[in-house]
């Protein structure tokens, strides 16, 4: 079995990449990315405001970058200051305490029943047998009189042919009615997933 060295993913531009890397600069990042979406909305006939766009990009990149994930991707389409959805992907490592990481382990790991029992299946993606896993959690409010928000996500832990390690792809959402859509979306970004060793 080898290590993954390379991670490879196709998103439509309409994913914005996340600087998650500590030497990035998040706060010149989310100027200069702020600039640019406004202007591609602007071209598209909306009128988004450049200082709430640039607040969310960064608290976005912020909040990723606190979970240290492989990849992240926010997602802007045009007409739209603020993210309507988030995409992470990360490694899972076996350790002294998981030797062998199994789709078993993972789909029990991974899932929880906050709202309802997790809807868990099977399949096969392009670099390896997967469990995706669809589930709903609470999810933290800014201040505590605030009501609980809905987090609606979705996960591929994926087990690449040739690797111990497992890849997990998380996409997570709390604009209610997107279900179908972001789930169509991170179903066909699993399929594009690829590994290198």
């Amino acid at each position: 079995m080898s290590d993954i060295r390379e991670c490879g993913i196709v998103v439509p531009t309409d994913w914005v990449p996340l600087p998650i890397e500590p030497s990035d600069d998040v706060r010149s990042w989310s100027k200069s990315t702020a600039v640019e979406l406004r202007d591609r909305s602007k071209e598209a006939g909306y009128d988004v405001d450049k200082a709430t766009l640039r607040k969310d990009l960064r608290s976005r990149a912020e909040d990723s970058r606190s979970r240290e994930p492989f990849y992240a991707f926010a997602l802007y389409p045009d007409g739209f200051d603020a993210a309507l959805a988030i995409l992470e992907v990360d490694l899972i490592h076996p350790d002294d305490t998981v030797p062998e990481i199994t789709l078993d382990w993972l789909a029990e790991t991974f899932s929880a029943d906050d709202f309802g029992p997790p809807k868990i299946s099977h399949t096969d993606l392009p670099i390896g047998p997967a469990v995706r896993i669809r589930q709903n959690f609470a999810a933290d409010t800014r201040s505590r009189r605030s009501p609980g928000i809905l987090m609606e996500t979705l996960t591929y832990a994926v087990l690449p042919a040739g690797a111990e390690v497992a890849l997990m792809l998380l996409m997570s959402w709390t604009v209610p009615g997107l279900s179908e859509e972001i789930e169509k979306a991170a179903d066909s970004i699993a399929e594009t997933l690829t590994v290198g060793f």
